[in-house]
């Protein structure tokens, strides 16, 4: 377990809310993902893992199928494809992975996640975040916040992680996620090893002075319902493999969090092939 505290600033983040993407929808039979005529960028490494996506978007993937998942509809049989993870993982030099960001609505979950992404981008490995807002702008957008909805909401995105797990992509999945119980579905969909929870342990009293869009003010008068660590439970993780917290009132740079996780990774040997 990683743990960082001390740092020589305090910085403010977006409210990042449980709220999501909208660009791995499957269009009737068939996934409109990407044109690949206008795919001009090292065309050989970089669209080896979203052509992987494409082919594994039915919800299956190396490795997938843990004890939470549902069987498949009658009469549908899974199409083995004869490039395995492995091989993606050769092209790209790195290990697909889902890094699972989870922590209360302003405790700079995206900001983490986008330095984190930055950070990984600077070292020649490829990531993609999976925002909550960005994800209810579309794949989620039919969804509430009711509690049903919000575990159906992690699924969703949990099953999107795993498919670029599978591709060889490092996902970055940022998201209020407040259910233990639903975090831990996630984790059981993706191979052993695979699912890297971040636990971003910023006390509720400065996520709610933070408060950008005045979420919180609204919620203590009365008018959202079932906001999170107002009138509805965040359950922090159990055994998580990174916490990052704050020390002594300051919290630490998006830059140094990012450098934390970073060597978590590093440590594991995900960054390699």
């Amino acid at each position: 377990m990683a743990v960082i505290g001390t740092a020589s600033r305090r910085f403010y983040s977006f409210l990042d809310s449980e709220l999501g993407l909208s660009d791995f929808l499957p269009s009737s039979s068939s996934v409109k993902f990407v044109r690949w005529n206008t795919v001009r960028f090292h065309r050989s490494r970089f669209s080896a893992p979203i052509k992987a996506a494409k082919e594994v978007v039915g919800g299956k993937a190396d490795g997938a199928g843990g004890k939470n998942s549902k069987p498949p509809p009658a009469n549908i049989v899974w199409h083995e494809c004869s490039v395995d993870k492995l091989e993606r993982q050769q092209i790209l030099q790195q290990k697909g992975c889902v890094i699972w960001i989870t922590g209360l609505s302003g405790s700079g979950k995206s900001t983490l996640a986008c330095a984190l992404n930055r950070a990984l981008h600077s070292r020649g490995k490829l990531a993609y975040v999976l925002d909550g807002d960005n994800v209810r702008h579309g794949l989620n957008r039919d969804l509430s916040f009711g509690t049903e909805d919000r575990t159906e909401n992690i699924r969703r995105i949990g099953e999107v992680a795993n498919l670029f797990s599978d591709s060889g992509v490092i996902c970055i999945a940022s998201l209020i996620s407040p259910y233990r119980k639903d975090r831990d579905a996630c984790r059981a969909m993706l191979a052993e090893g695979t699912f890297i929870e971040v636990f971003m342990d910023i006390p509720l009293k400065v996520c709610e002075a933070r408060d950008p869009k005045g979420l919180y003010k609204l919620a203590r008068a009365g008018k959202i319902r079932g906001f999170t660590g107002i009138d509805d439970p965040y359950e922090p993780p159990l055994n998580c493999e990174v916490v990052l917290q704050q020390s002594g009132g300051n919290c630490a740079s998006p830059s140094d969090m990012a450098e934390t996780v970073i060597s978590y990774l590093e440590e594991k040997g995900y960054l390699k092939a």
